[in-house]
């Protein structure tokens, strides 16, 4: 049955994604391939030449080819539930779908804790767990990571003790036959954590090698059996992904293309980040060292923290890649804590230690708020959107179709193939169709001509559109902490002469605006909280039988 804590693994994600809706560029890849498997299908004759017409991956294929498995699944899981509340919902609807999974996941690895090491240590758990902030941010983006993410948690949960020796001997089997299926379908790195998982196993006489060689062998192949043909049919070539992908960043050494932190930037940064309470460190440690939980906690840590530091010879470094030894670090964490709370009334150094991990929670999840809060000021592309189909819904003399270019930033956060189709592949909207171009040739952008068959433009730099041109709107997004005093003016309300002094600000910066100004009435002119900076211009077209306005921005041509 589930508790009101198991809730919480559900709810607190939830809240972030109705917090945080938008996405940014890396979680693309697998939106908008389930985008078009909800919206195109999966042709069965000439398939070649409607996949590459209608597909998103022939026109933007990424440095790497990804695999199409986890859209697959999603767009399969995702299609009813679309069906039902409308395909305007179905981002919401997609995210929700993983983020639920990767939920159920946690669950069950807060189960096997419970198990393990008893209900405090699991309650534990759990509070910890929900009072971060990455991991729960990241729960329902759709990138490669987070398809993974659930795998290994249930690998982990897996691992841990159980009561029934016959039991504990079959998922340890199990855990093994997922970490394989994670590693060969979604994140080749994941060999390492298997590889550590299954020493651990066979040094420890807990799976024989020969049972470890069959098992690998099955679930390997078995992987292969269900990502060769499925990525070879929609990237129309023979392919193994995972394989493309290890080639490329490992033996290439390309991903450092993309940055390169030093040795220990997962210890020194990244980890202290991802489990955000100071006290889960020497919380780790207690666990790690008492006698009484000495040995399961080894279990628990070893194969996580060997990944981390393996991984760590890879010079480029992003702290989504480690998400996967979140959940058995903060259970170790959770075992050292109920270490006090089971002891509440044995001591007064006891009973205080519990208060004072109770008010840490209590603070990182207040912190967790606030980083949620932040990020989700961080998706301009998005909000552009968002605006600019409010604008033209409510335009009455407007075309069926208007035309729209958008720019690298607005495609880099927030605007996805589900914002660019709102209804799906049949319309059922009486507002006009937009019709978005995304083109970044520079040859083009420079062409008078091109720019003319727009009927609205969103751009970071508004001085590169070429033509006449109304800002109607202007975007902002997060720019750091300001701290205003009496009589001080932001620099969110400041207007440049390009972007027109009347210019509206719309979403979330006219949101921030409106609560900047409301707690400044109360504070004496005080103000403490995000600053906002413009970043997209919604901007239209003055035809020459539209009637100029009053901040018309003409470009030089």
């Amino acid at each position: 049955m589930m508790e009101f804590t198991d809730l919480l693994l559900f709810a607190i994600p939830l809240l972030h994604l109705l917090a945080a809706p938008y996405t940014k560029v890396e979680e693309s890849f697998n939106l908008q391939a389930t985008h078009d498997i909800l919206t195109y299908g999966t042709p069965t004759h000439d398939v070649h030449a409607r996949l590459s017409s209608a597909y998103d991956h022939f026109t933007f294929p990424g440095a790497v080819p990804r695999t199409f498995v986890g859209s697959v699944l999603l767009a399969g899981v995702s299609q009813p539930l679309v069906a039902l509340a409308g395909f305007q919902h179905a981002q919401f609807i997609v995210r929700a779908v993983l983020g639920c999974f990767n939920a159920v996941c946690l669950v069950v690895f807060g189960r096997a804790v419970r198990e393990a090491f008893g209900k405090p240590a699991a309650r534990w758990w759990v509070v910890l767990s929900v009072s971060q902030f990455h991991v729960v941010f990241y729960l329902s983006r759709t990138l490669p990571n987070m398809f993974a993410f659930g795998l290994t948690t249930l690998a982990s949960a897996f691992l841990l003790p159980k009561n029934d020796s016959k039991k504990a001997h079959a998922r340890r089997r199990q855990a093994i036959a997922l970490l394989v299926f994670a590693t060969a379908v979604f994140r080749s790195e994941l060999a390492i954590l298997l590889a550590a998982t299954g020493l651990l196993l066979l040094v420890n006489g807990l799976l024989g090698l020969w049972e470890l060689i069959v098992v690998f062998a099955a679930s390997f192949a078995t992987s292969l059996a269900l990502s060769v043909p499925v990525d070879s049919y929609f990237w129309q070539r023979p392919l193994w992904p995972e394989l493309a992908g290890f080639y490329y960043n490992a033996v290439l050494g390309s991903s450092s293309n993309w940055g390169v932190s030093p040795w220990h930037y997962y210890f020194t940064s990244a980890l202290p980040r991802l489990l955000l309470n100071p006290l889960c460190f020497p919380l780790i440690g207690l666990a790690l060292f008492h006698p009484a939980t000495s040995r399961r906690v080894q279990h628990l840590l070893i194969p996580s923290l060997a990944f981390i530091t393996i991984y760590s010879i890879q010079p480029h470094k992003e702290t989504r890649f480690i998400f996967y030894a979140v959940p058995p670090l903060t259970a170790a964490a959770a075992v050292g804590a109920s270490f006090f709370s089971s002891r509440w009334s044995k001591s007064p150094l006891y009973s205080l230690a519990t208060i004072v991990l109770g008010l840490s929670v209590l603070a990182s999840f207040a912190a967790s708020t606030g980083m949620l809060l932040l990020s989700s000021l961080n998706y301009p592309g998005g909000d552009a959107i968002s605006q600019l189909y409010a604008i033209t819904a409510n335009i009455t003399d407007s075309p069926s179709e208007l035309f729209v270019h958008a720019d690298v930033l607005t495609c880099m956060t927030g605007l996805t193939l589900f914002g660019q189709n709102l209804y799906g592949s049949i319309p059922t909207s009486s507002s006009p169709v937009l019709v978005f171009d995304k083109t970044e040739v520079d040859e083009e952008l420079l062409r008078p001509e091109f720019w003319s068959q727009f009927d609205y433009v969103l751009m970071e730099d508004p001085s590169l559109v070429l033509g006449t041109w109304d800002t109607i709107g202007r975007i902002h997004s997060y720019d750091g902490i300001e701290i205003l005093r009496p009589g001080q003016a932001a620099v969110s309300v400041e207007s440049s002469p390009e972007q027109g002094e009347n210019a509206h600000v719309l979403g979330q910066g006219a949101t921030i605006a409106a609560v900047r100004d409301t707690v400044r009435k109360y504070t004496r002119g005080w103000w403490i909280g995000p600053r906002m900076s413009p970043r997209i211009h919604i901007m239209k077209q003055v035809r020459n039988d539209d009637a100029a306005s009053d901040n018309v921005f003409i470009s030089p041509i």
